[in-house]
Order: structure tokens, then C-alpha cells, then sequence
């Protein structure tokens, strides 16, 4: 393994509550559930790769779905496994590299979610190999579910929690608002190492693959800026928000009001 990889690894392990509270009951958390439902249904087998603490994989296997689990993090895969017991849903983890997924775990899978390594994986060669490894392990005419961070997230984070930032003298700071502002892909060391990607990067990089596009949108639609308003609000108004962000967010205008970025591609 090598030193970048282990870094990120270390990083999962030491904030794996806090990576679990992260989405838990919030806008990106609850509209990729509902693109998930759209195709996955009870009896499906799905593998979740890095799926962190699994609050997805939870998810899909209290709707009676076969789900396992793959992280780089054994404290991540610890506390899928404790929370599944508790919870009494049966689950599989394992813990290892996606870009190695072939191998380890036993497919073929009806869906397959990548969703957090291709967060990580700085060089594109390592990209196109943990795609790889996931189309590997799923059936043809199965669907994968990829997410991507926009690299406009970094530009909406700072504007609600460090406004003072915007004065920084931190160089790789500046590259990444360098690359905001130019509209970009960024590879760097920011939360940890991560790649945040142009919105306009990812269908061309997606096209190299045997899939069929289904739908490409903003996993937390427009609600990103506004979020803690919103979720402070009445059940009804904070539905019948969600409702009209399932309406939006495949617009391409609108996909930089989204800090996640999905690309949903059948397998030929």
C-alpha cells in the first residue's frame, strides 16, 4: 500500500463517527436514496464500494437487499458490521482497496456504488482502474452508481463556515480557488488527499467505459448553500423541498449548487 493510500486510510479510521453524522438525515444523504430506490429493489444484490461507516449499505439492506460492503478502513467496515448487528440486518464487509474489488470480494452484482474512492484517487490512471474493478463485479445490464466531489463544494464550504478564508496566503489554498474559479478539476492535499472534479470532467471521462448514461445530477440538488435553513424547517416544507430538487438536479446550470456529483450508467 502505498504512503498516499495509507494516509487516507488513517484519516477514515480516525473520524469514523463523525464521516457517519456526516450525511446522516441530510439532503445528500436522503435524495440519493431516492435515486437509489428508483433501481434497487428488495432481493437485488448490491456492493457498496467505499462506502465508508455504511450508512447506504444500512440503508439498502434494511430494504431487504444482499449488500456488501467494501472499505479501506477497517475501523469503517468495524462499524458497519456493529451497526448491522445491532440493527439486526445482515451485512457483509470487507475491508481493502477498490481498485482491487475484483478480487476481493465474490461477484457478479445486480448494482455496484462507488461512491468515495473516486473522492481520493488523485492520478487518473487510478480512477479509470476503480471503475474498472467495479464494472468487473457487475452483471451486465447491472447498474453502477459513481460520485464525484465538485470542486465548486470547496468554494460553497467556504462561504458557509470560513467566509475569512477568501484572504488566505496558503498556496495550495489558492490553487484550489485558482482551479474554482477557472472551473477545473483539482487533485491536492485539502481535508486529506482528494480530487474534486469540473462538472463538465466527468460525462468525458465516463464515456471511456461500456455504460450507458442514465442520469448524471447533484446528489445534494440546489440545497447545499441554504442546507441548514432548510432542514431546520417543518417535515412538509423540508419534503416538499426535496421533492422539487428530484425535479432539478439534472440541470446542468444548476449542478454547482451540489457539493456531490452522481453519474448513474447501465452496464452493456
Amino acid at each position: 500500500m502505498d504512503q498516499q493510500t495509507i494516509q487516507i486510510r488513517d484519516f477514515y479510521d480516525s473520524n469514523v463517527e463523525s464521516e457517519w453524522k456526516r450525511i446522516d438525515g441530510r439532503p445528500e444523504f436522503l435524495l440519493t436514496c431516492r435515486m437509489l430506490d428508483r433501481y434497487i429493489h428488495p432481493g437485488d444484490t448490491v456492493l457498496d464500494i467505499g462506502g465508508g461507516p455504511g450508512m447506504y449499505s444500512l440503508y439498502l439492506a434494511a430494504r431487504h437487499c444482499n449488500v456488501t460492503l467494501l472499505d479501506l478502513s477497517p475501523r469503517n467496515t468495524e462499524h458497519a458490521a456493529a451497526k448491522a448487528a445491532e440493527t439486526g440486518v445482515p451485512l457483509r464487509v470487507v475491508t481493502g482497496d477498490a481498485r482491487q474489488a475484483a478480487s476481493l470480494v465474490d461477484g457478479p452484482f445486480d448494482h455496484v456504488l462507488l461512491m468515495g474512492p473516486l473522492y481520493h484517487l488523485q492520478d487518473e490512471v487510478d480512477r479509470v482502474a476503480a471503475v474498472q474493478a467495479a464494472l468487473d463485479v457487475l452483471k451486465p445490464g447491472g447498474i453502477l452508481f459513481a460520485s464525484f466531489i465538485n470542486v465548486f463544494s470547496g468554494m460553497i464550504w467556504t462561504m458557509k463556515f470560513e467566509p475569512e478564508n477568501v484572504l488566505t496566503d496558503d498556496p495550495t489554498q489558492q490553487e484550489f480557488y485558482k482551479a474554482i474559479i477557472a472551473d477545473h478539476s483539482f487533485s491536492g492535499l485539502t481535508f486529506t488527499h482528494a480530487f474534486f472534479v469540473s462538472k463538465d470532467d466527468v460525462l468525458p471521462f465516463m464515456a471511456q467505459f461500456p455504460l450507458d448514461k442514465l442520469h448524471y445530477f447533484g446528489q445534494e440538488s440546489i440545497t447545499s448553500p441554504c442546507e441548514a435553513n432548510i432542514m431546520n424547517q417543518p417535515k412538509e416544507v423540508i419534503d416538499a423541498w426535496l421533492d422539487m430538487c428530484e425535479q432539478i438536479w439534472e440541470r446542468d446550470d444548476l449542478l454547482n449548487f451540489a457539493e456531490h456529483l452522481m453519474y448513474v450508467g447501465r452496464k452493456r
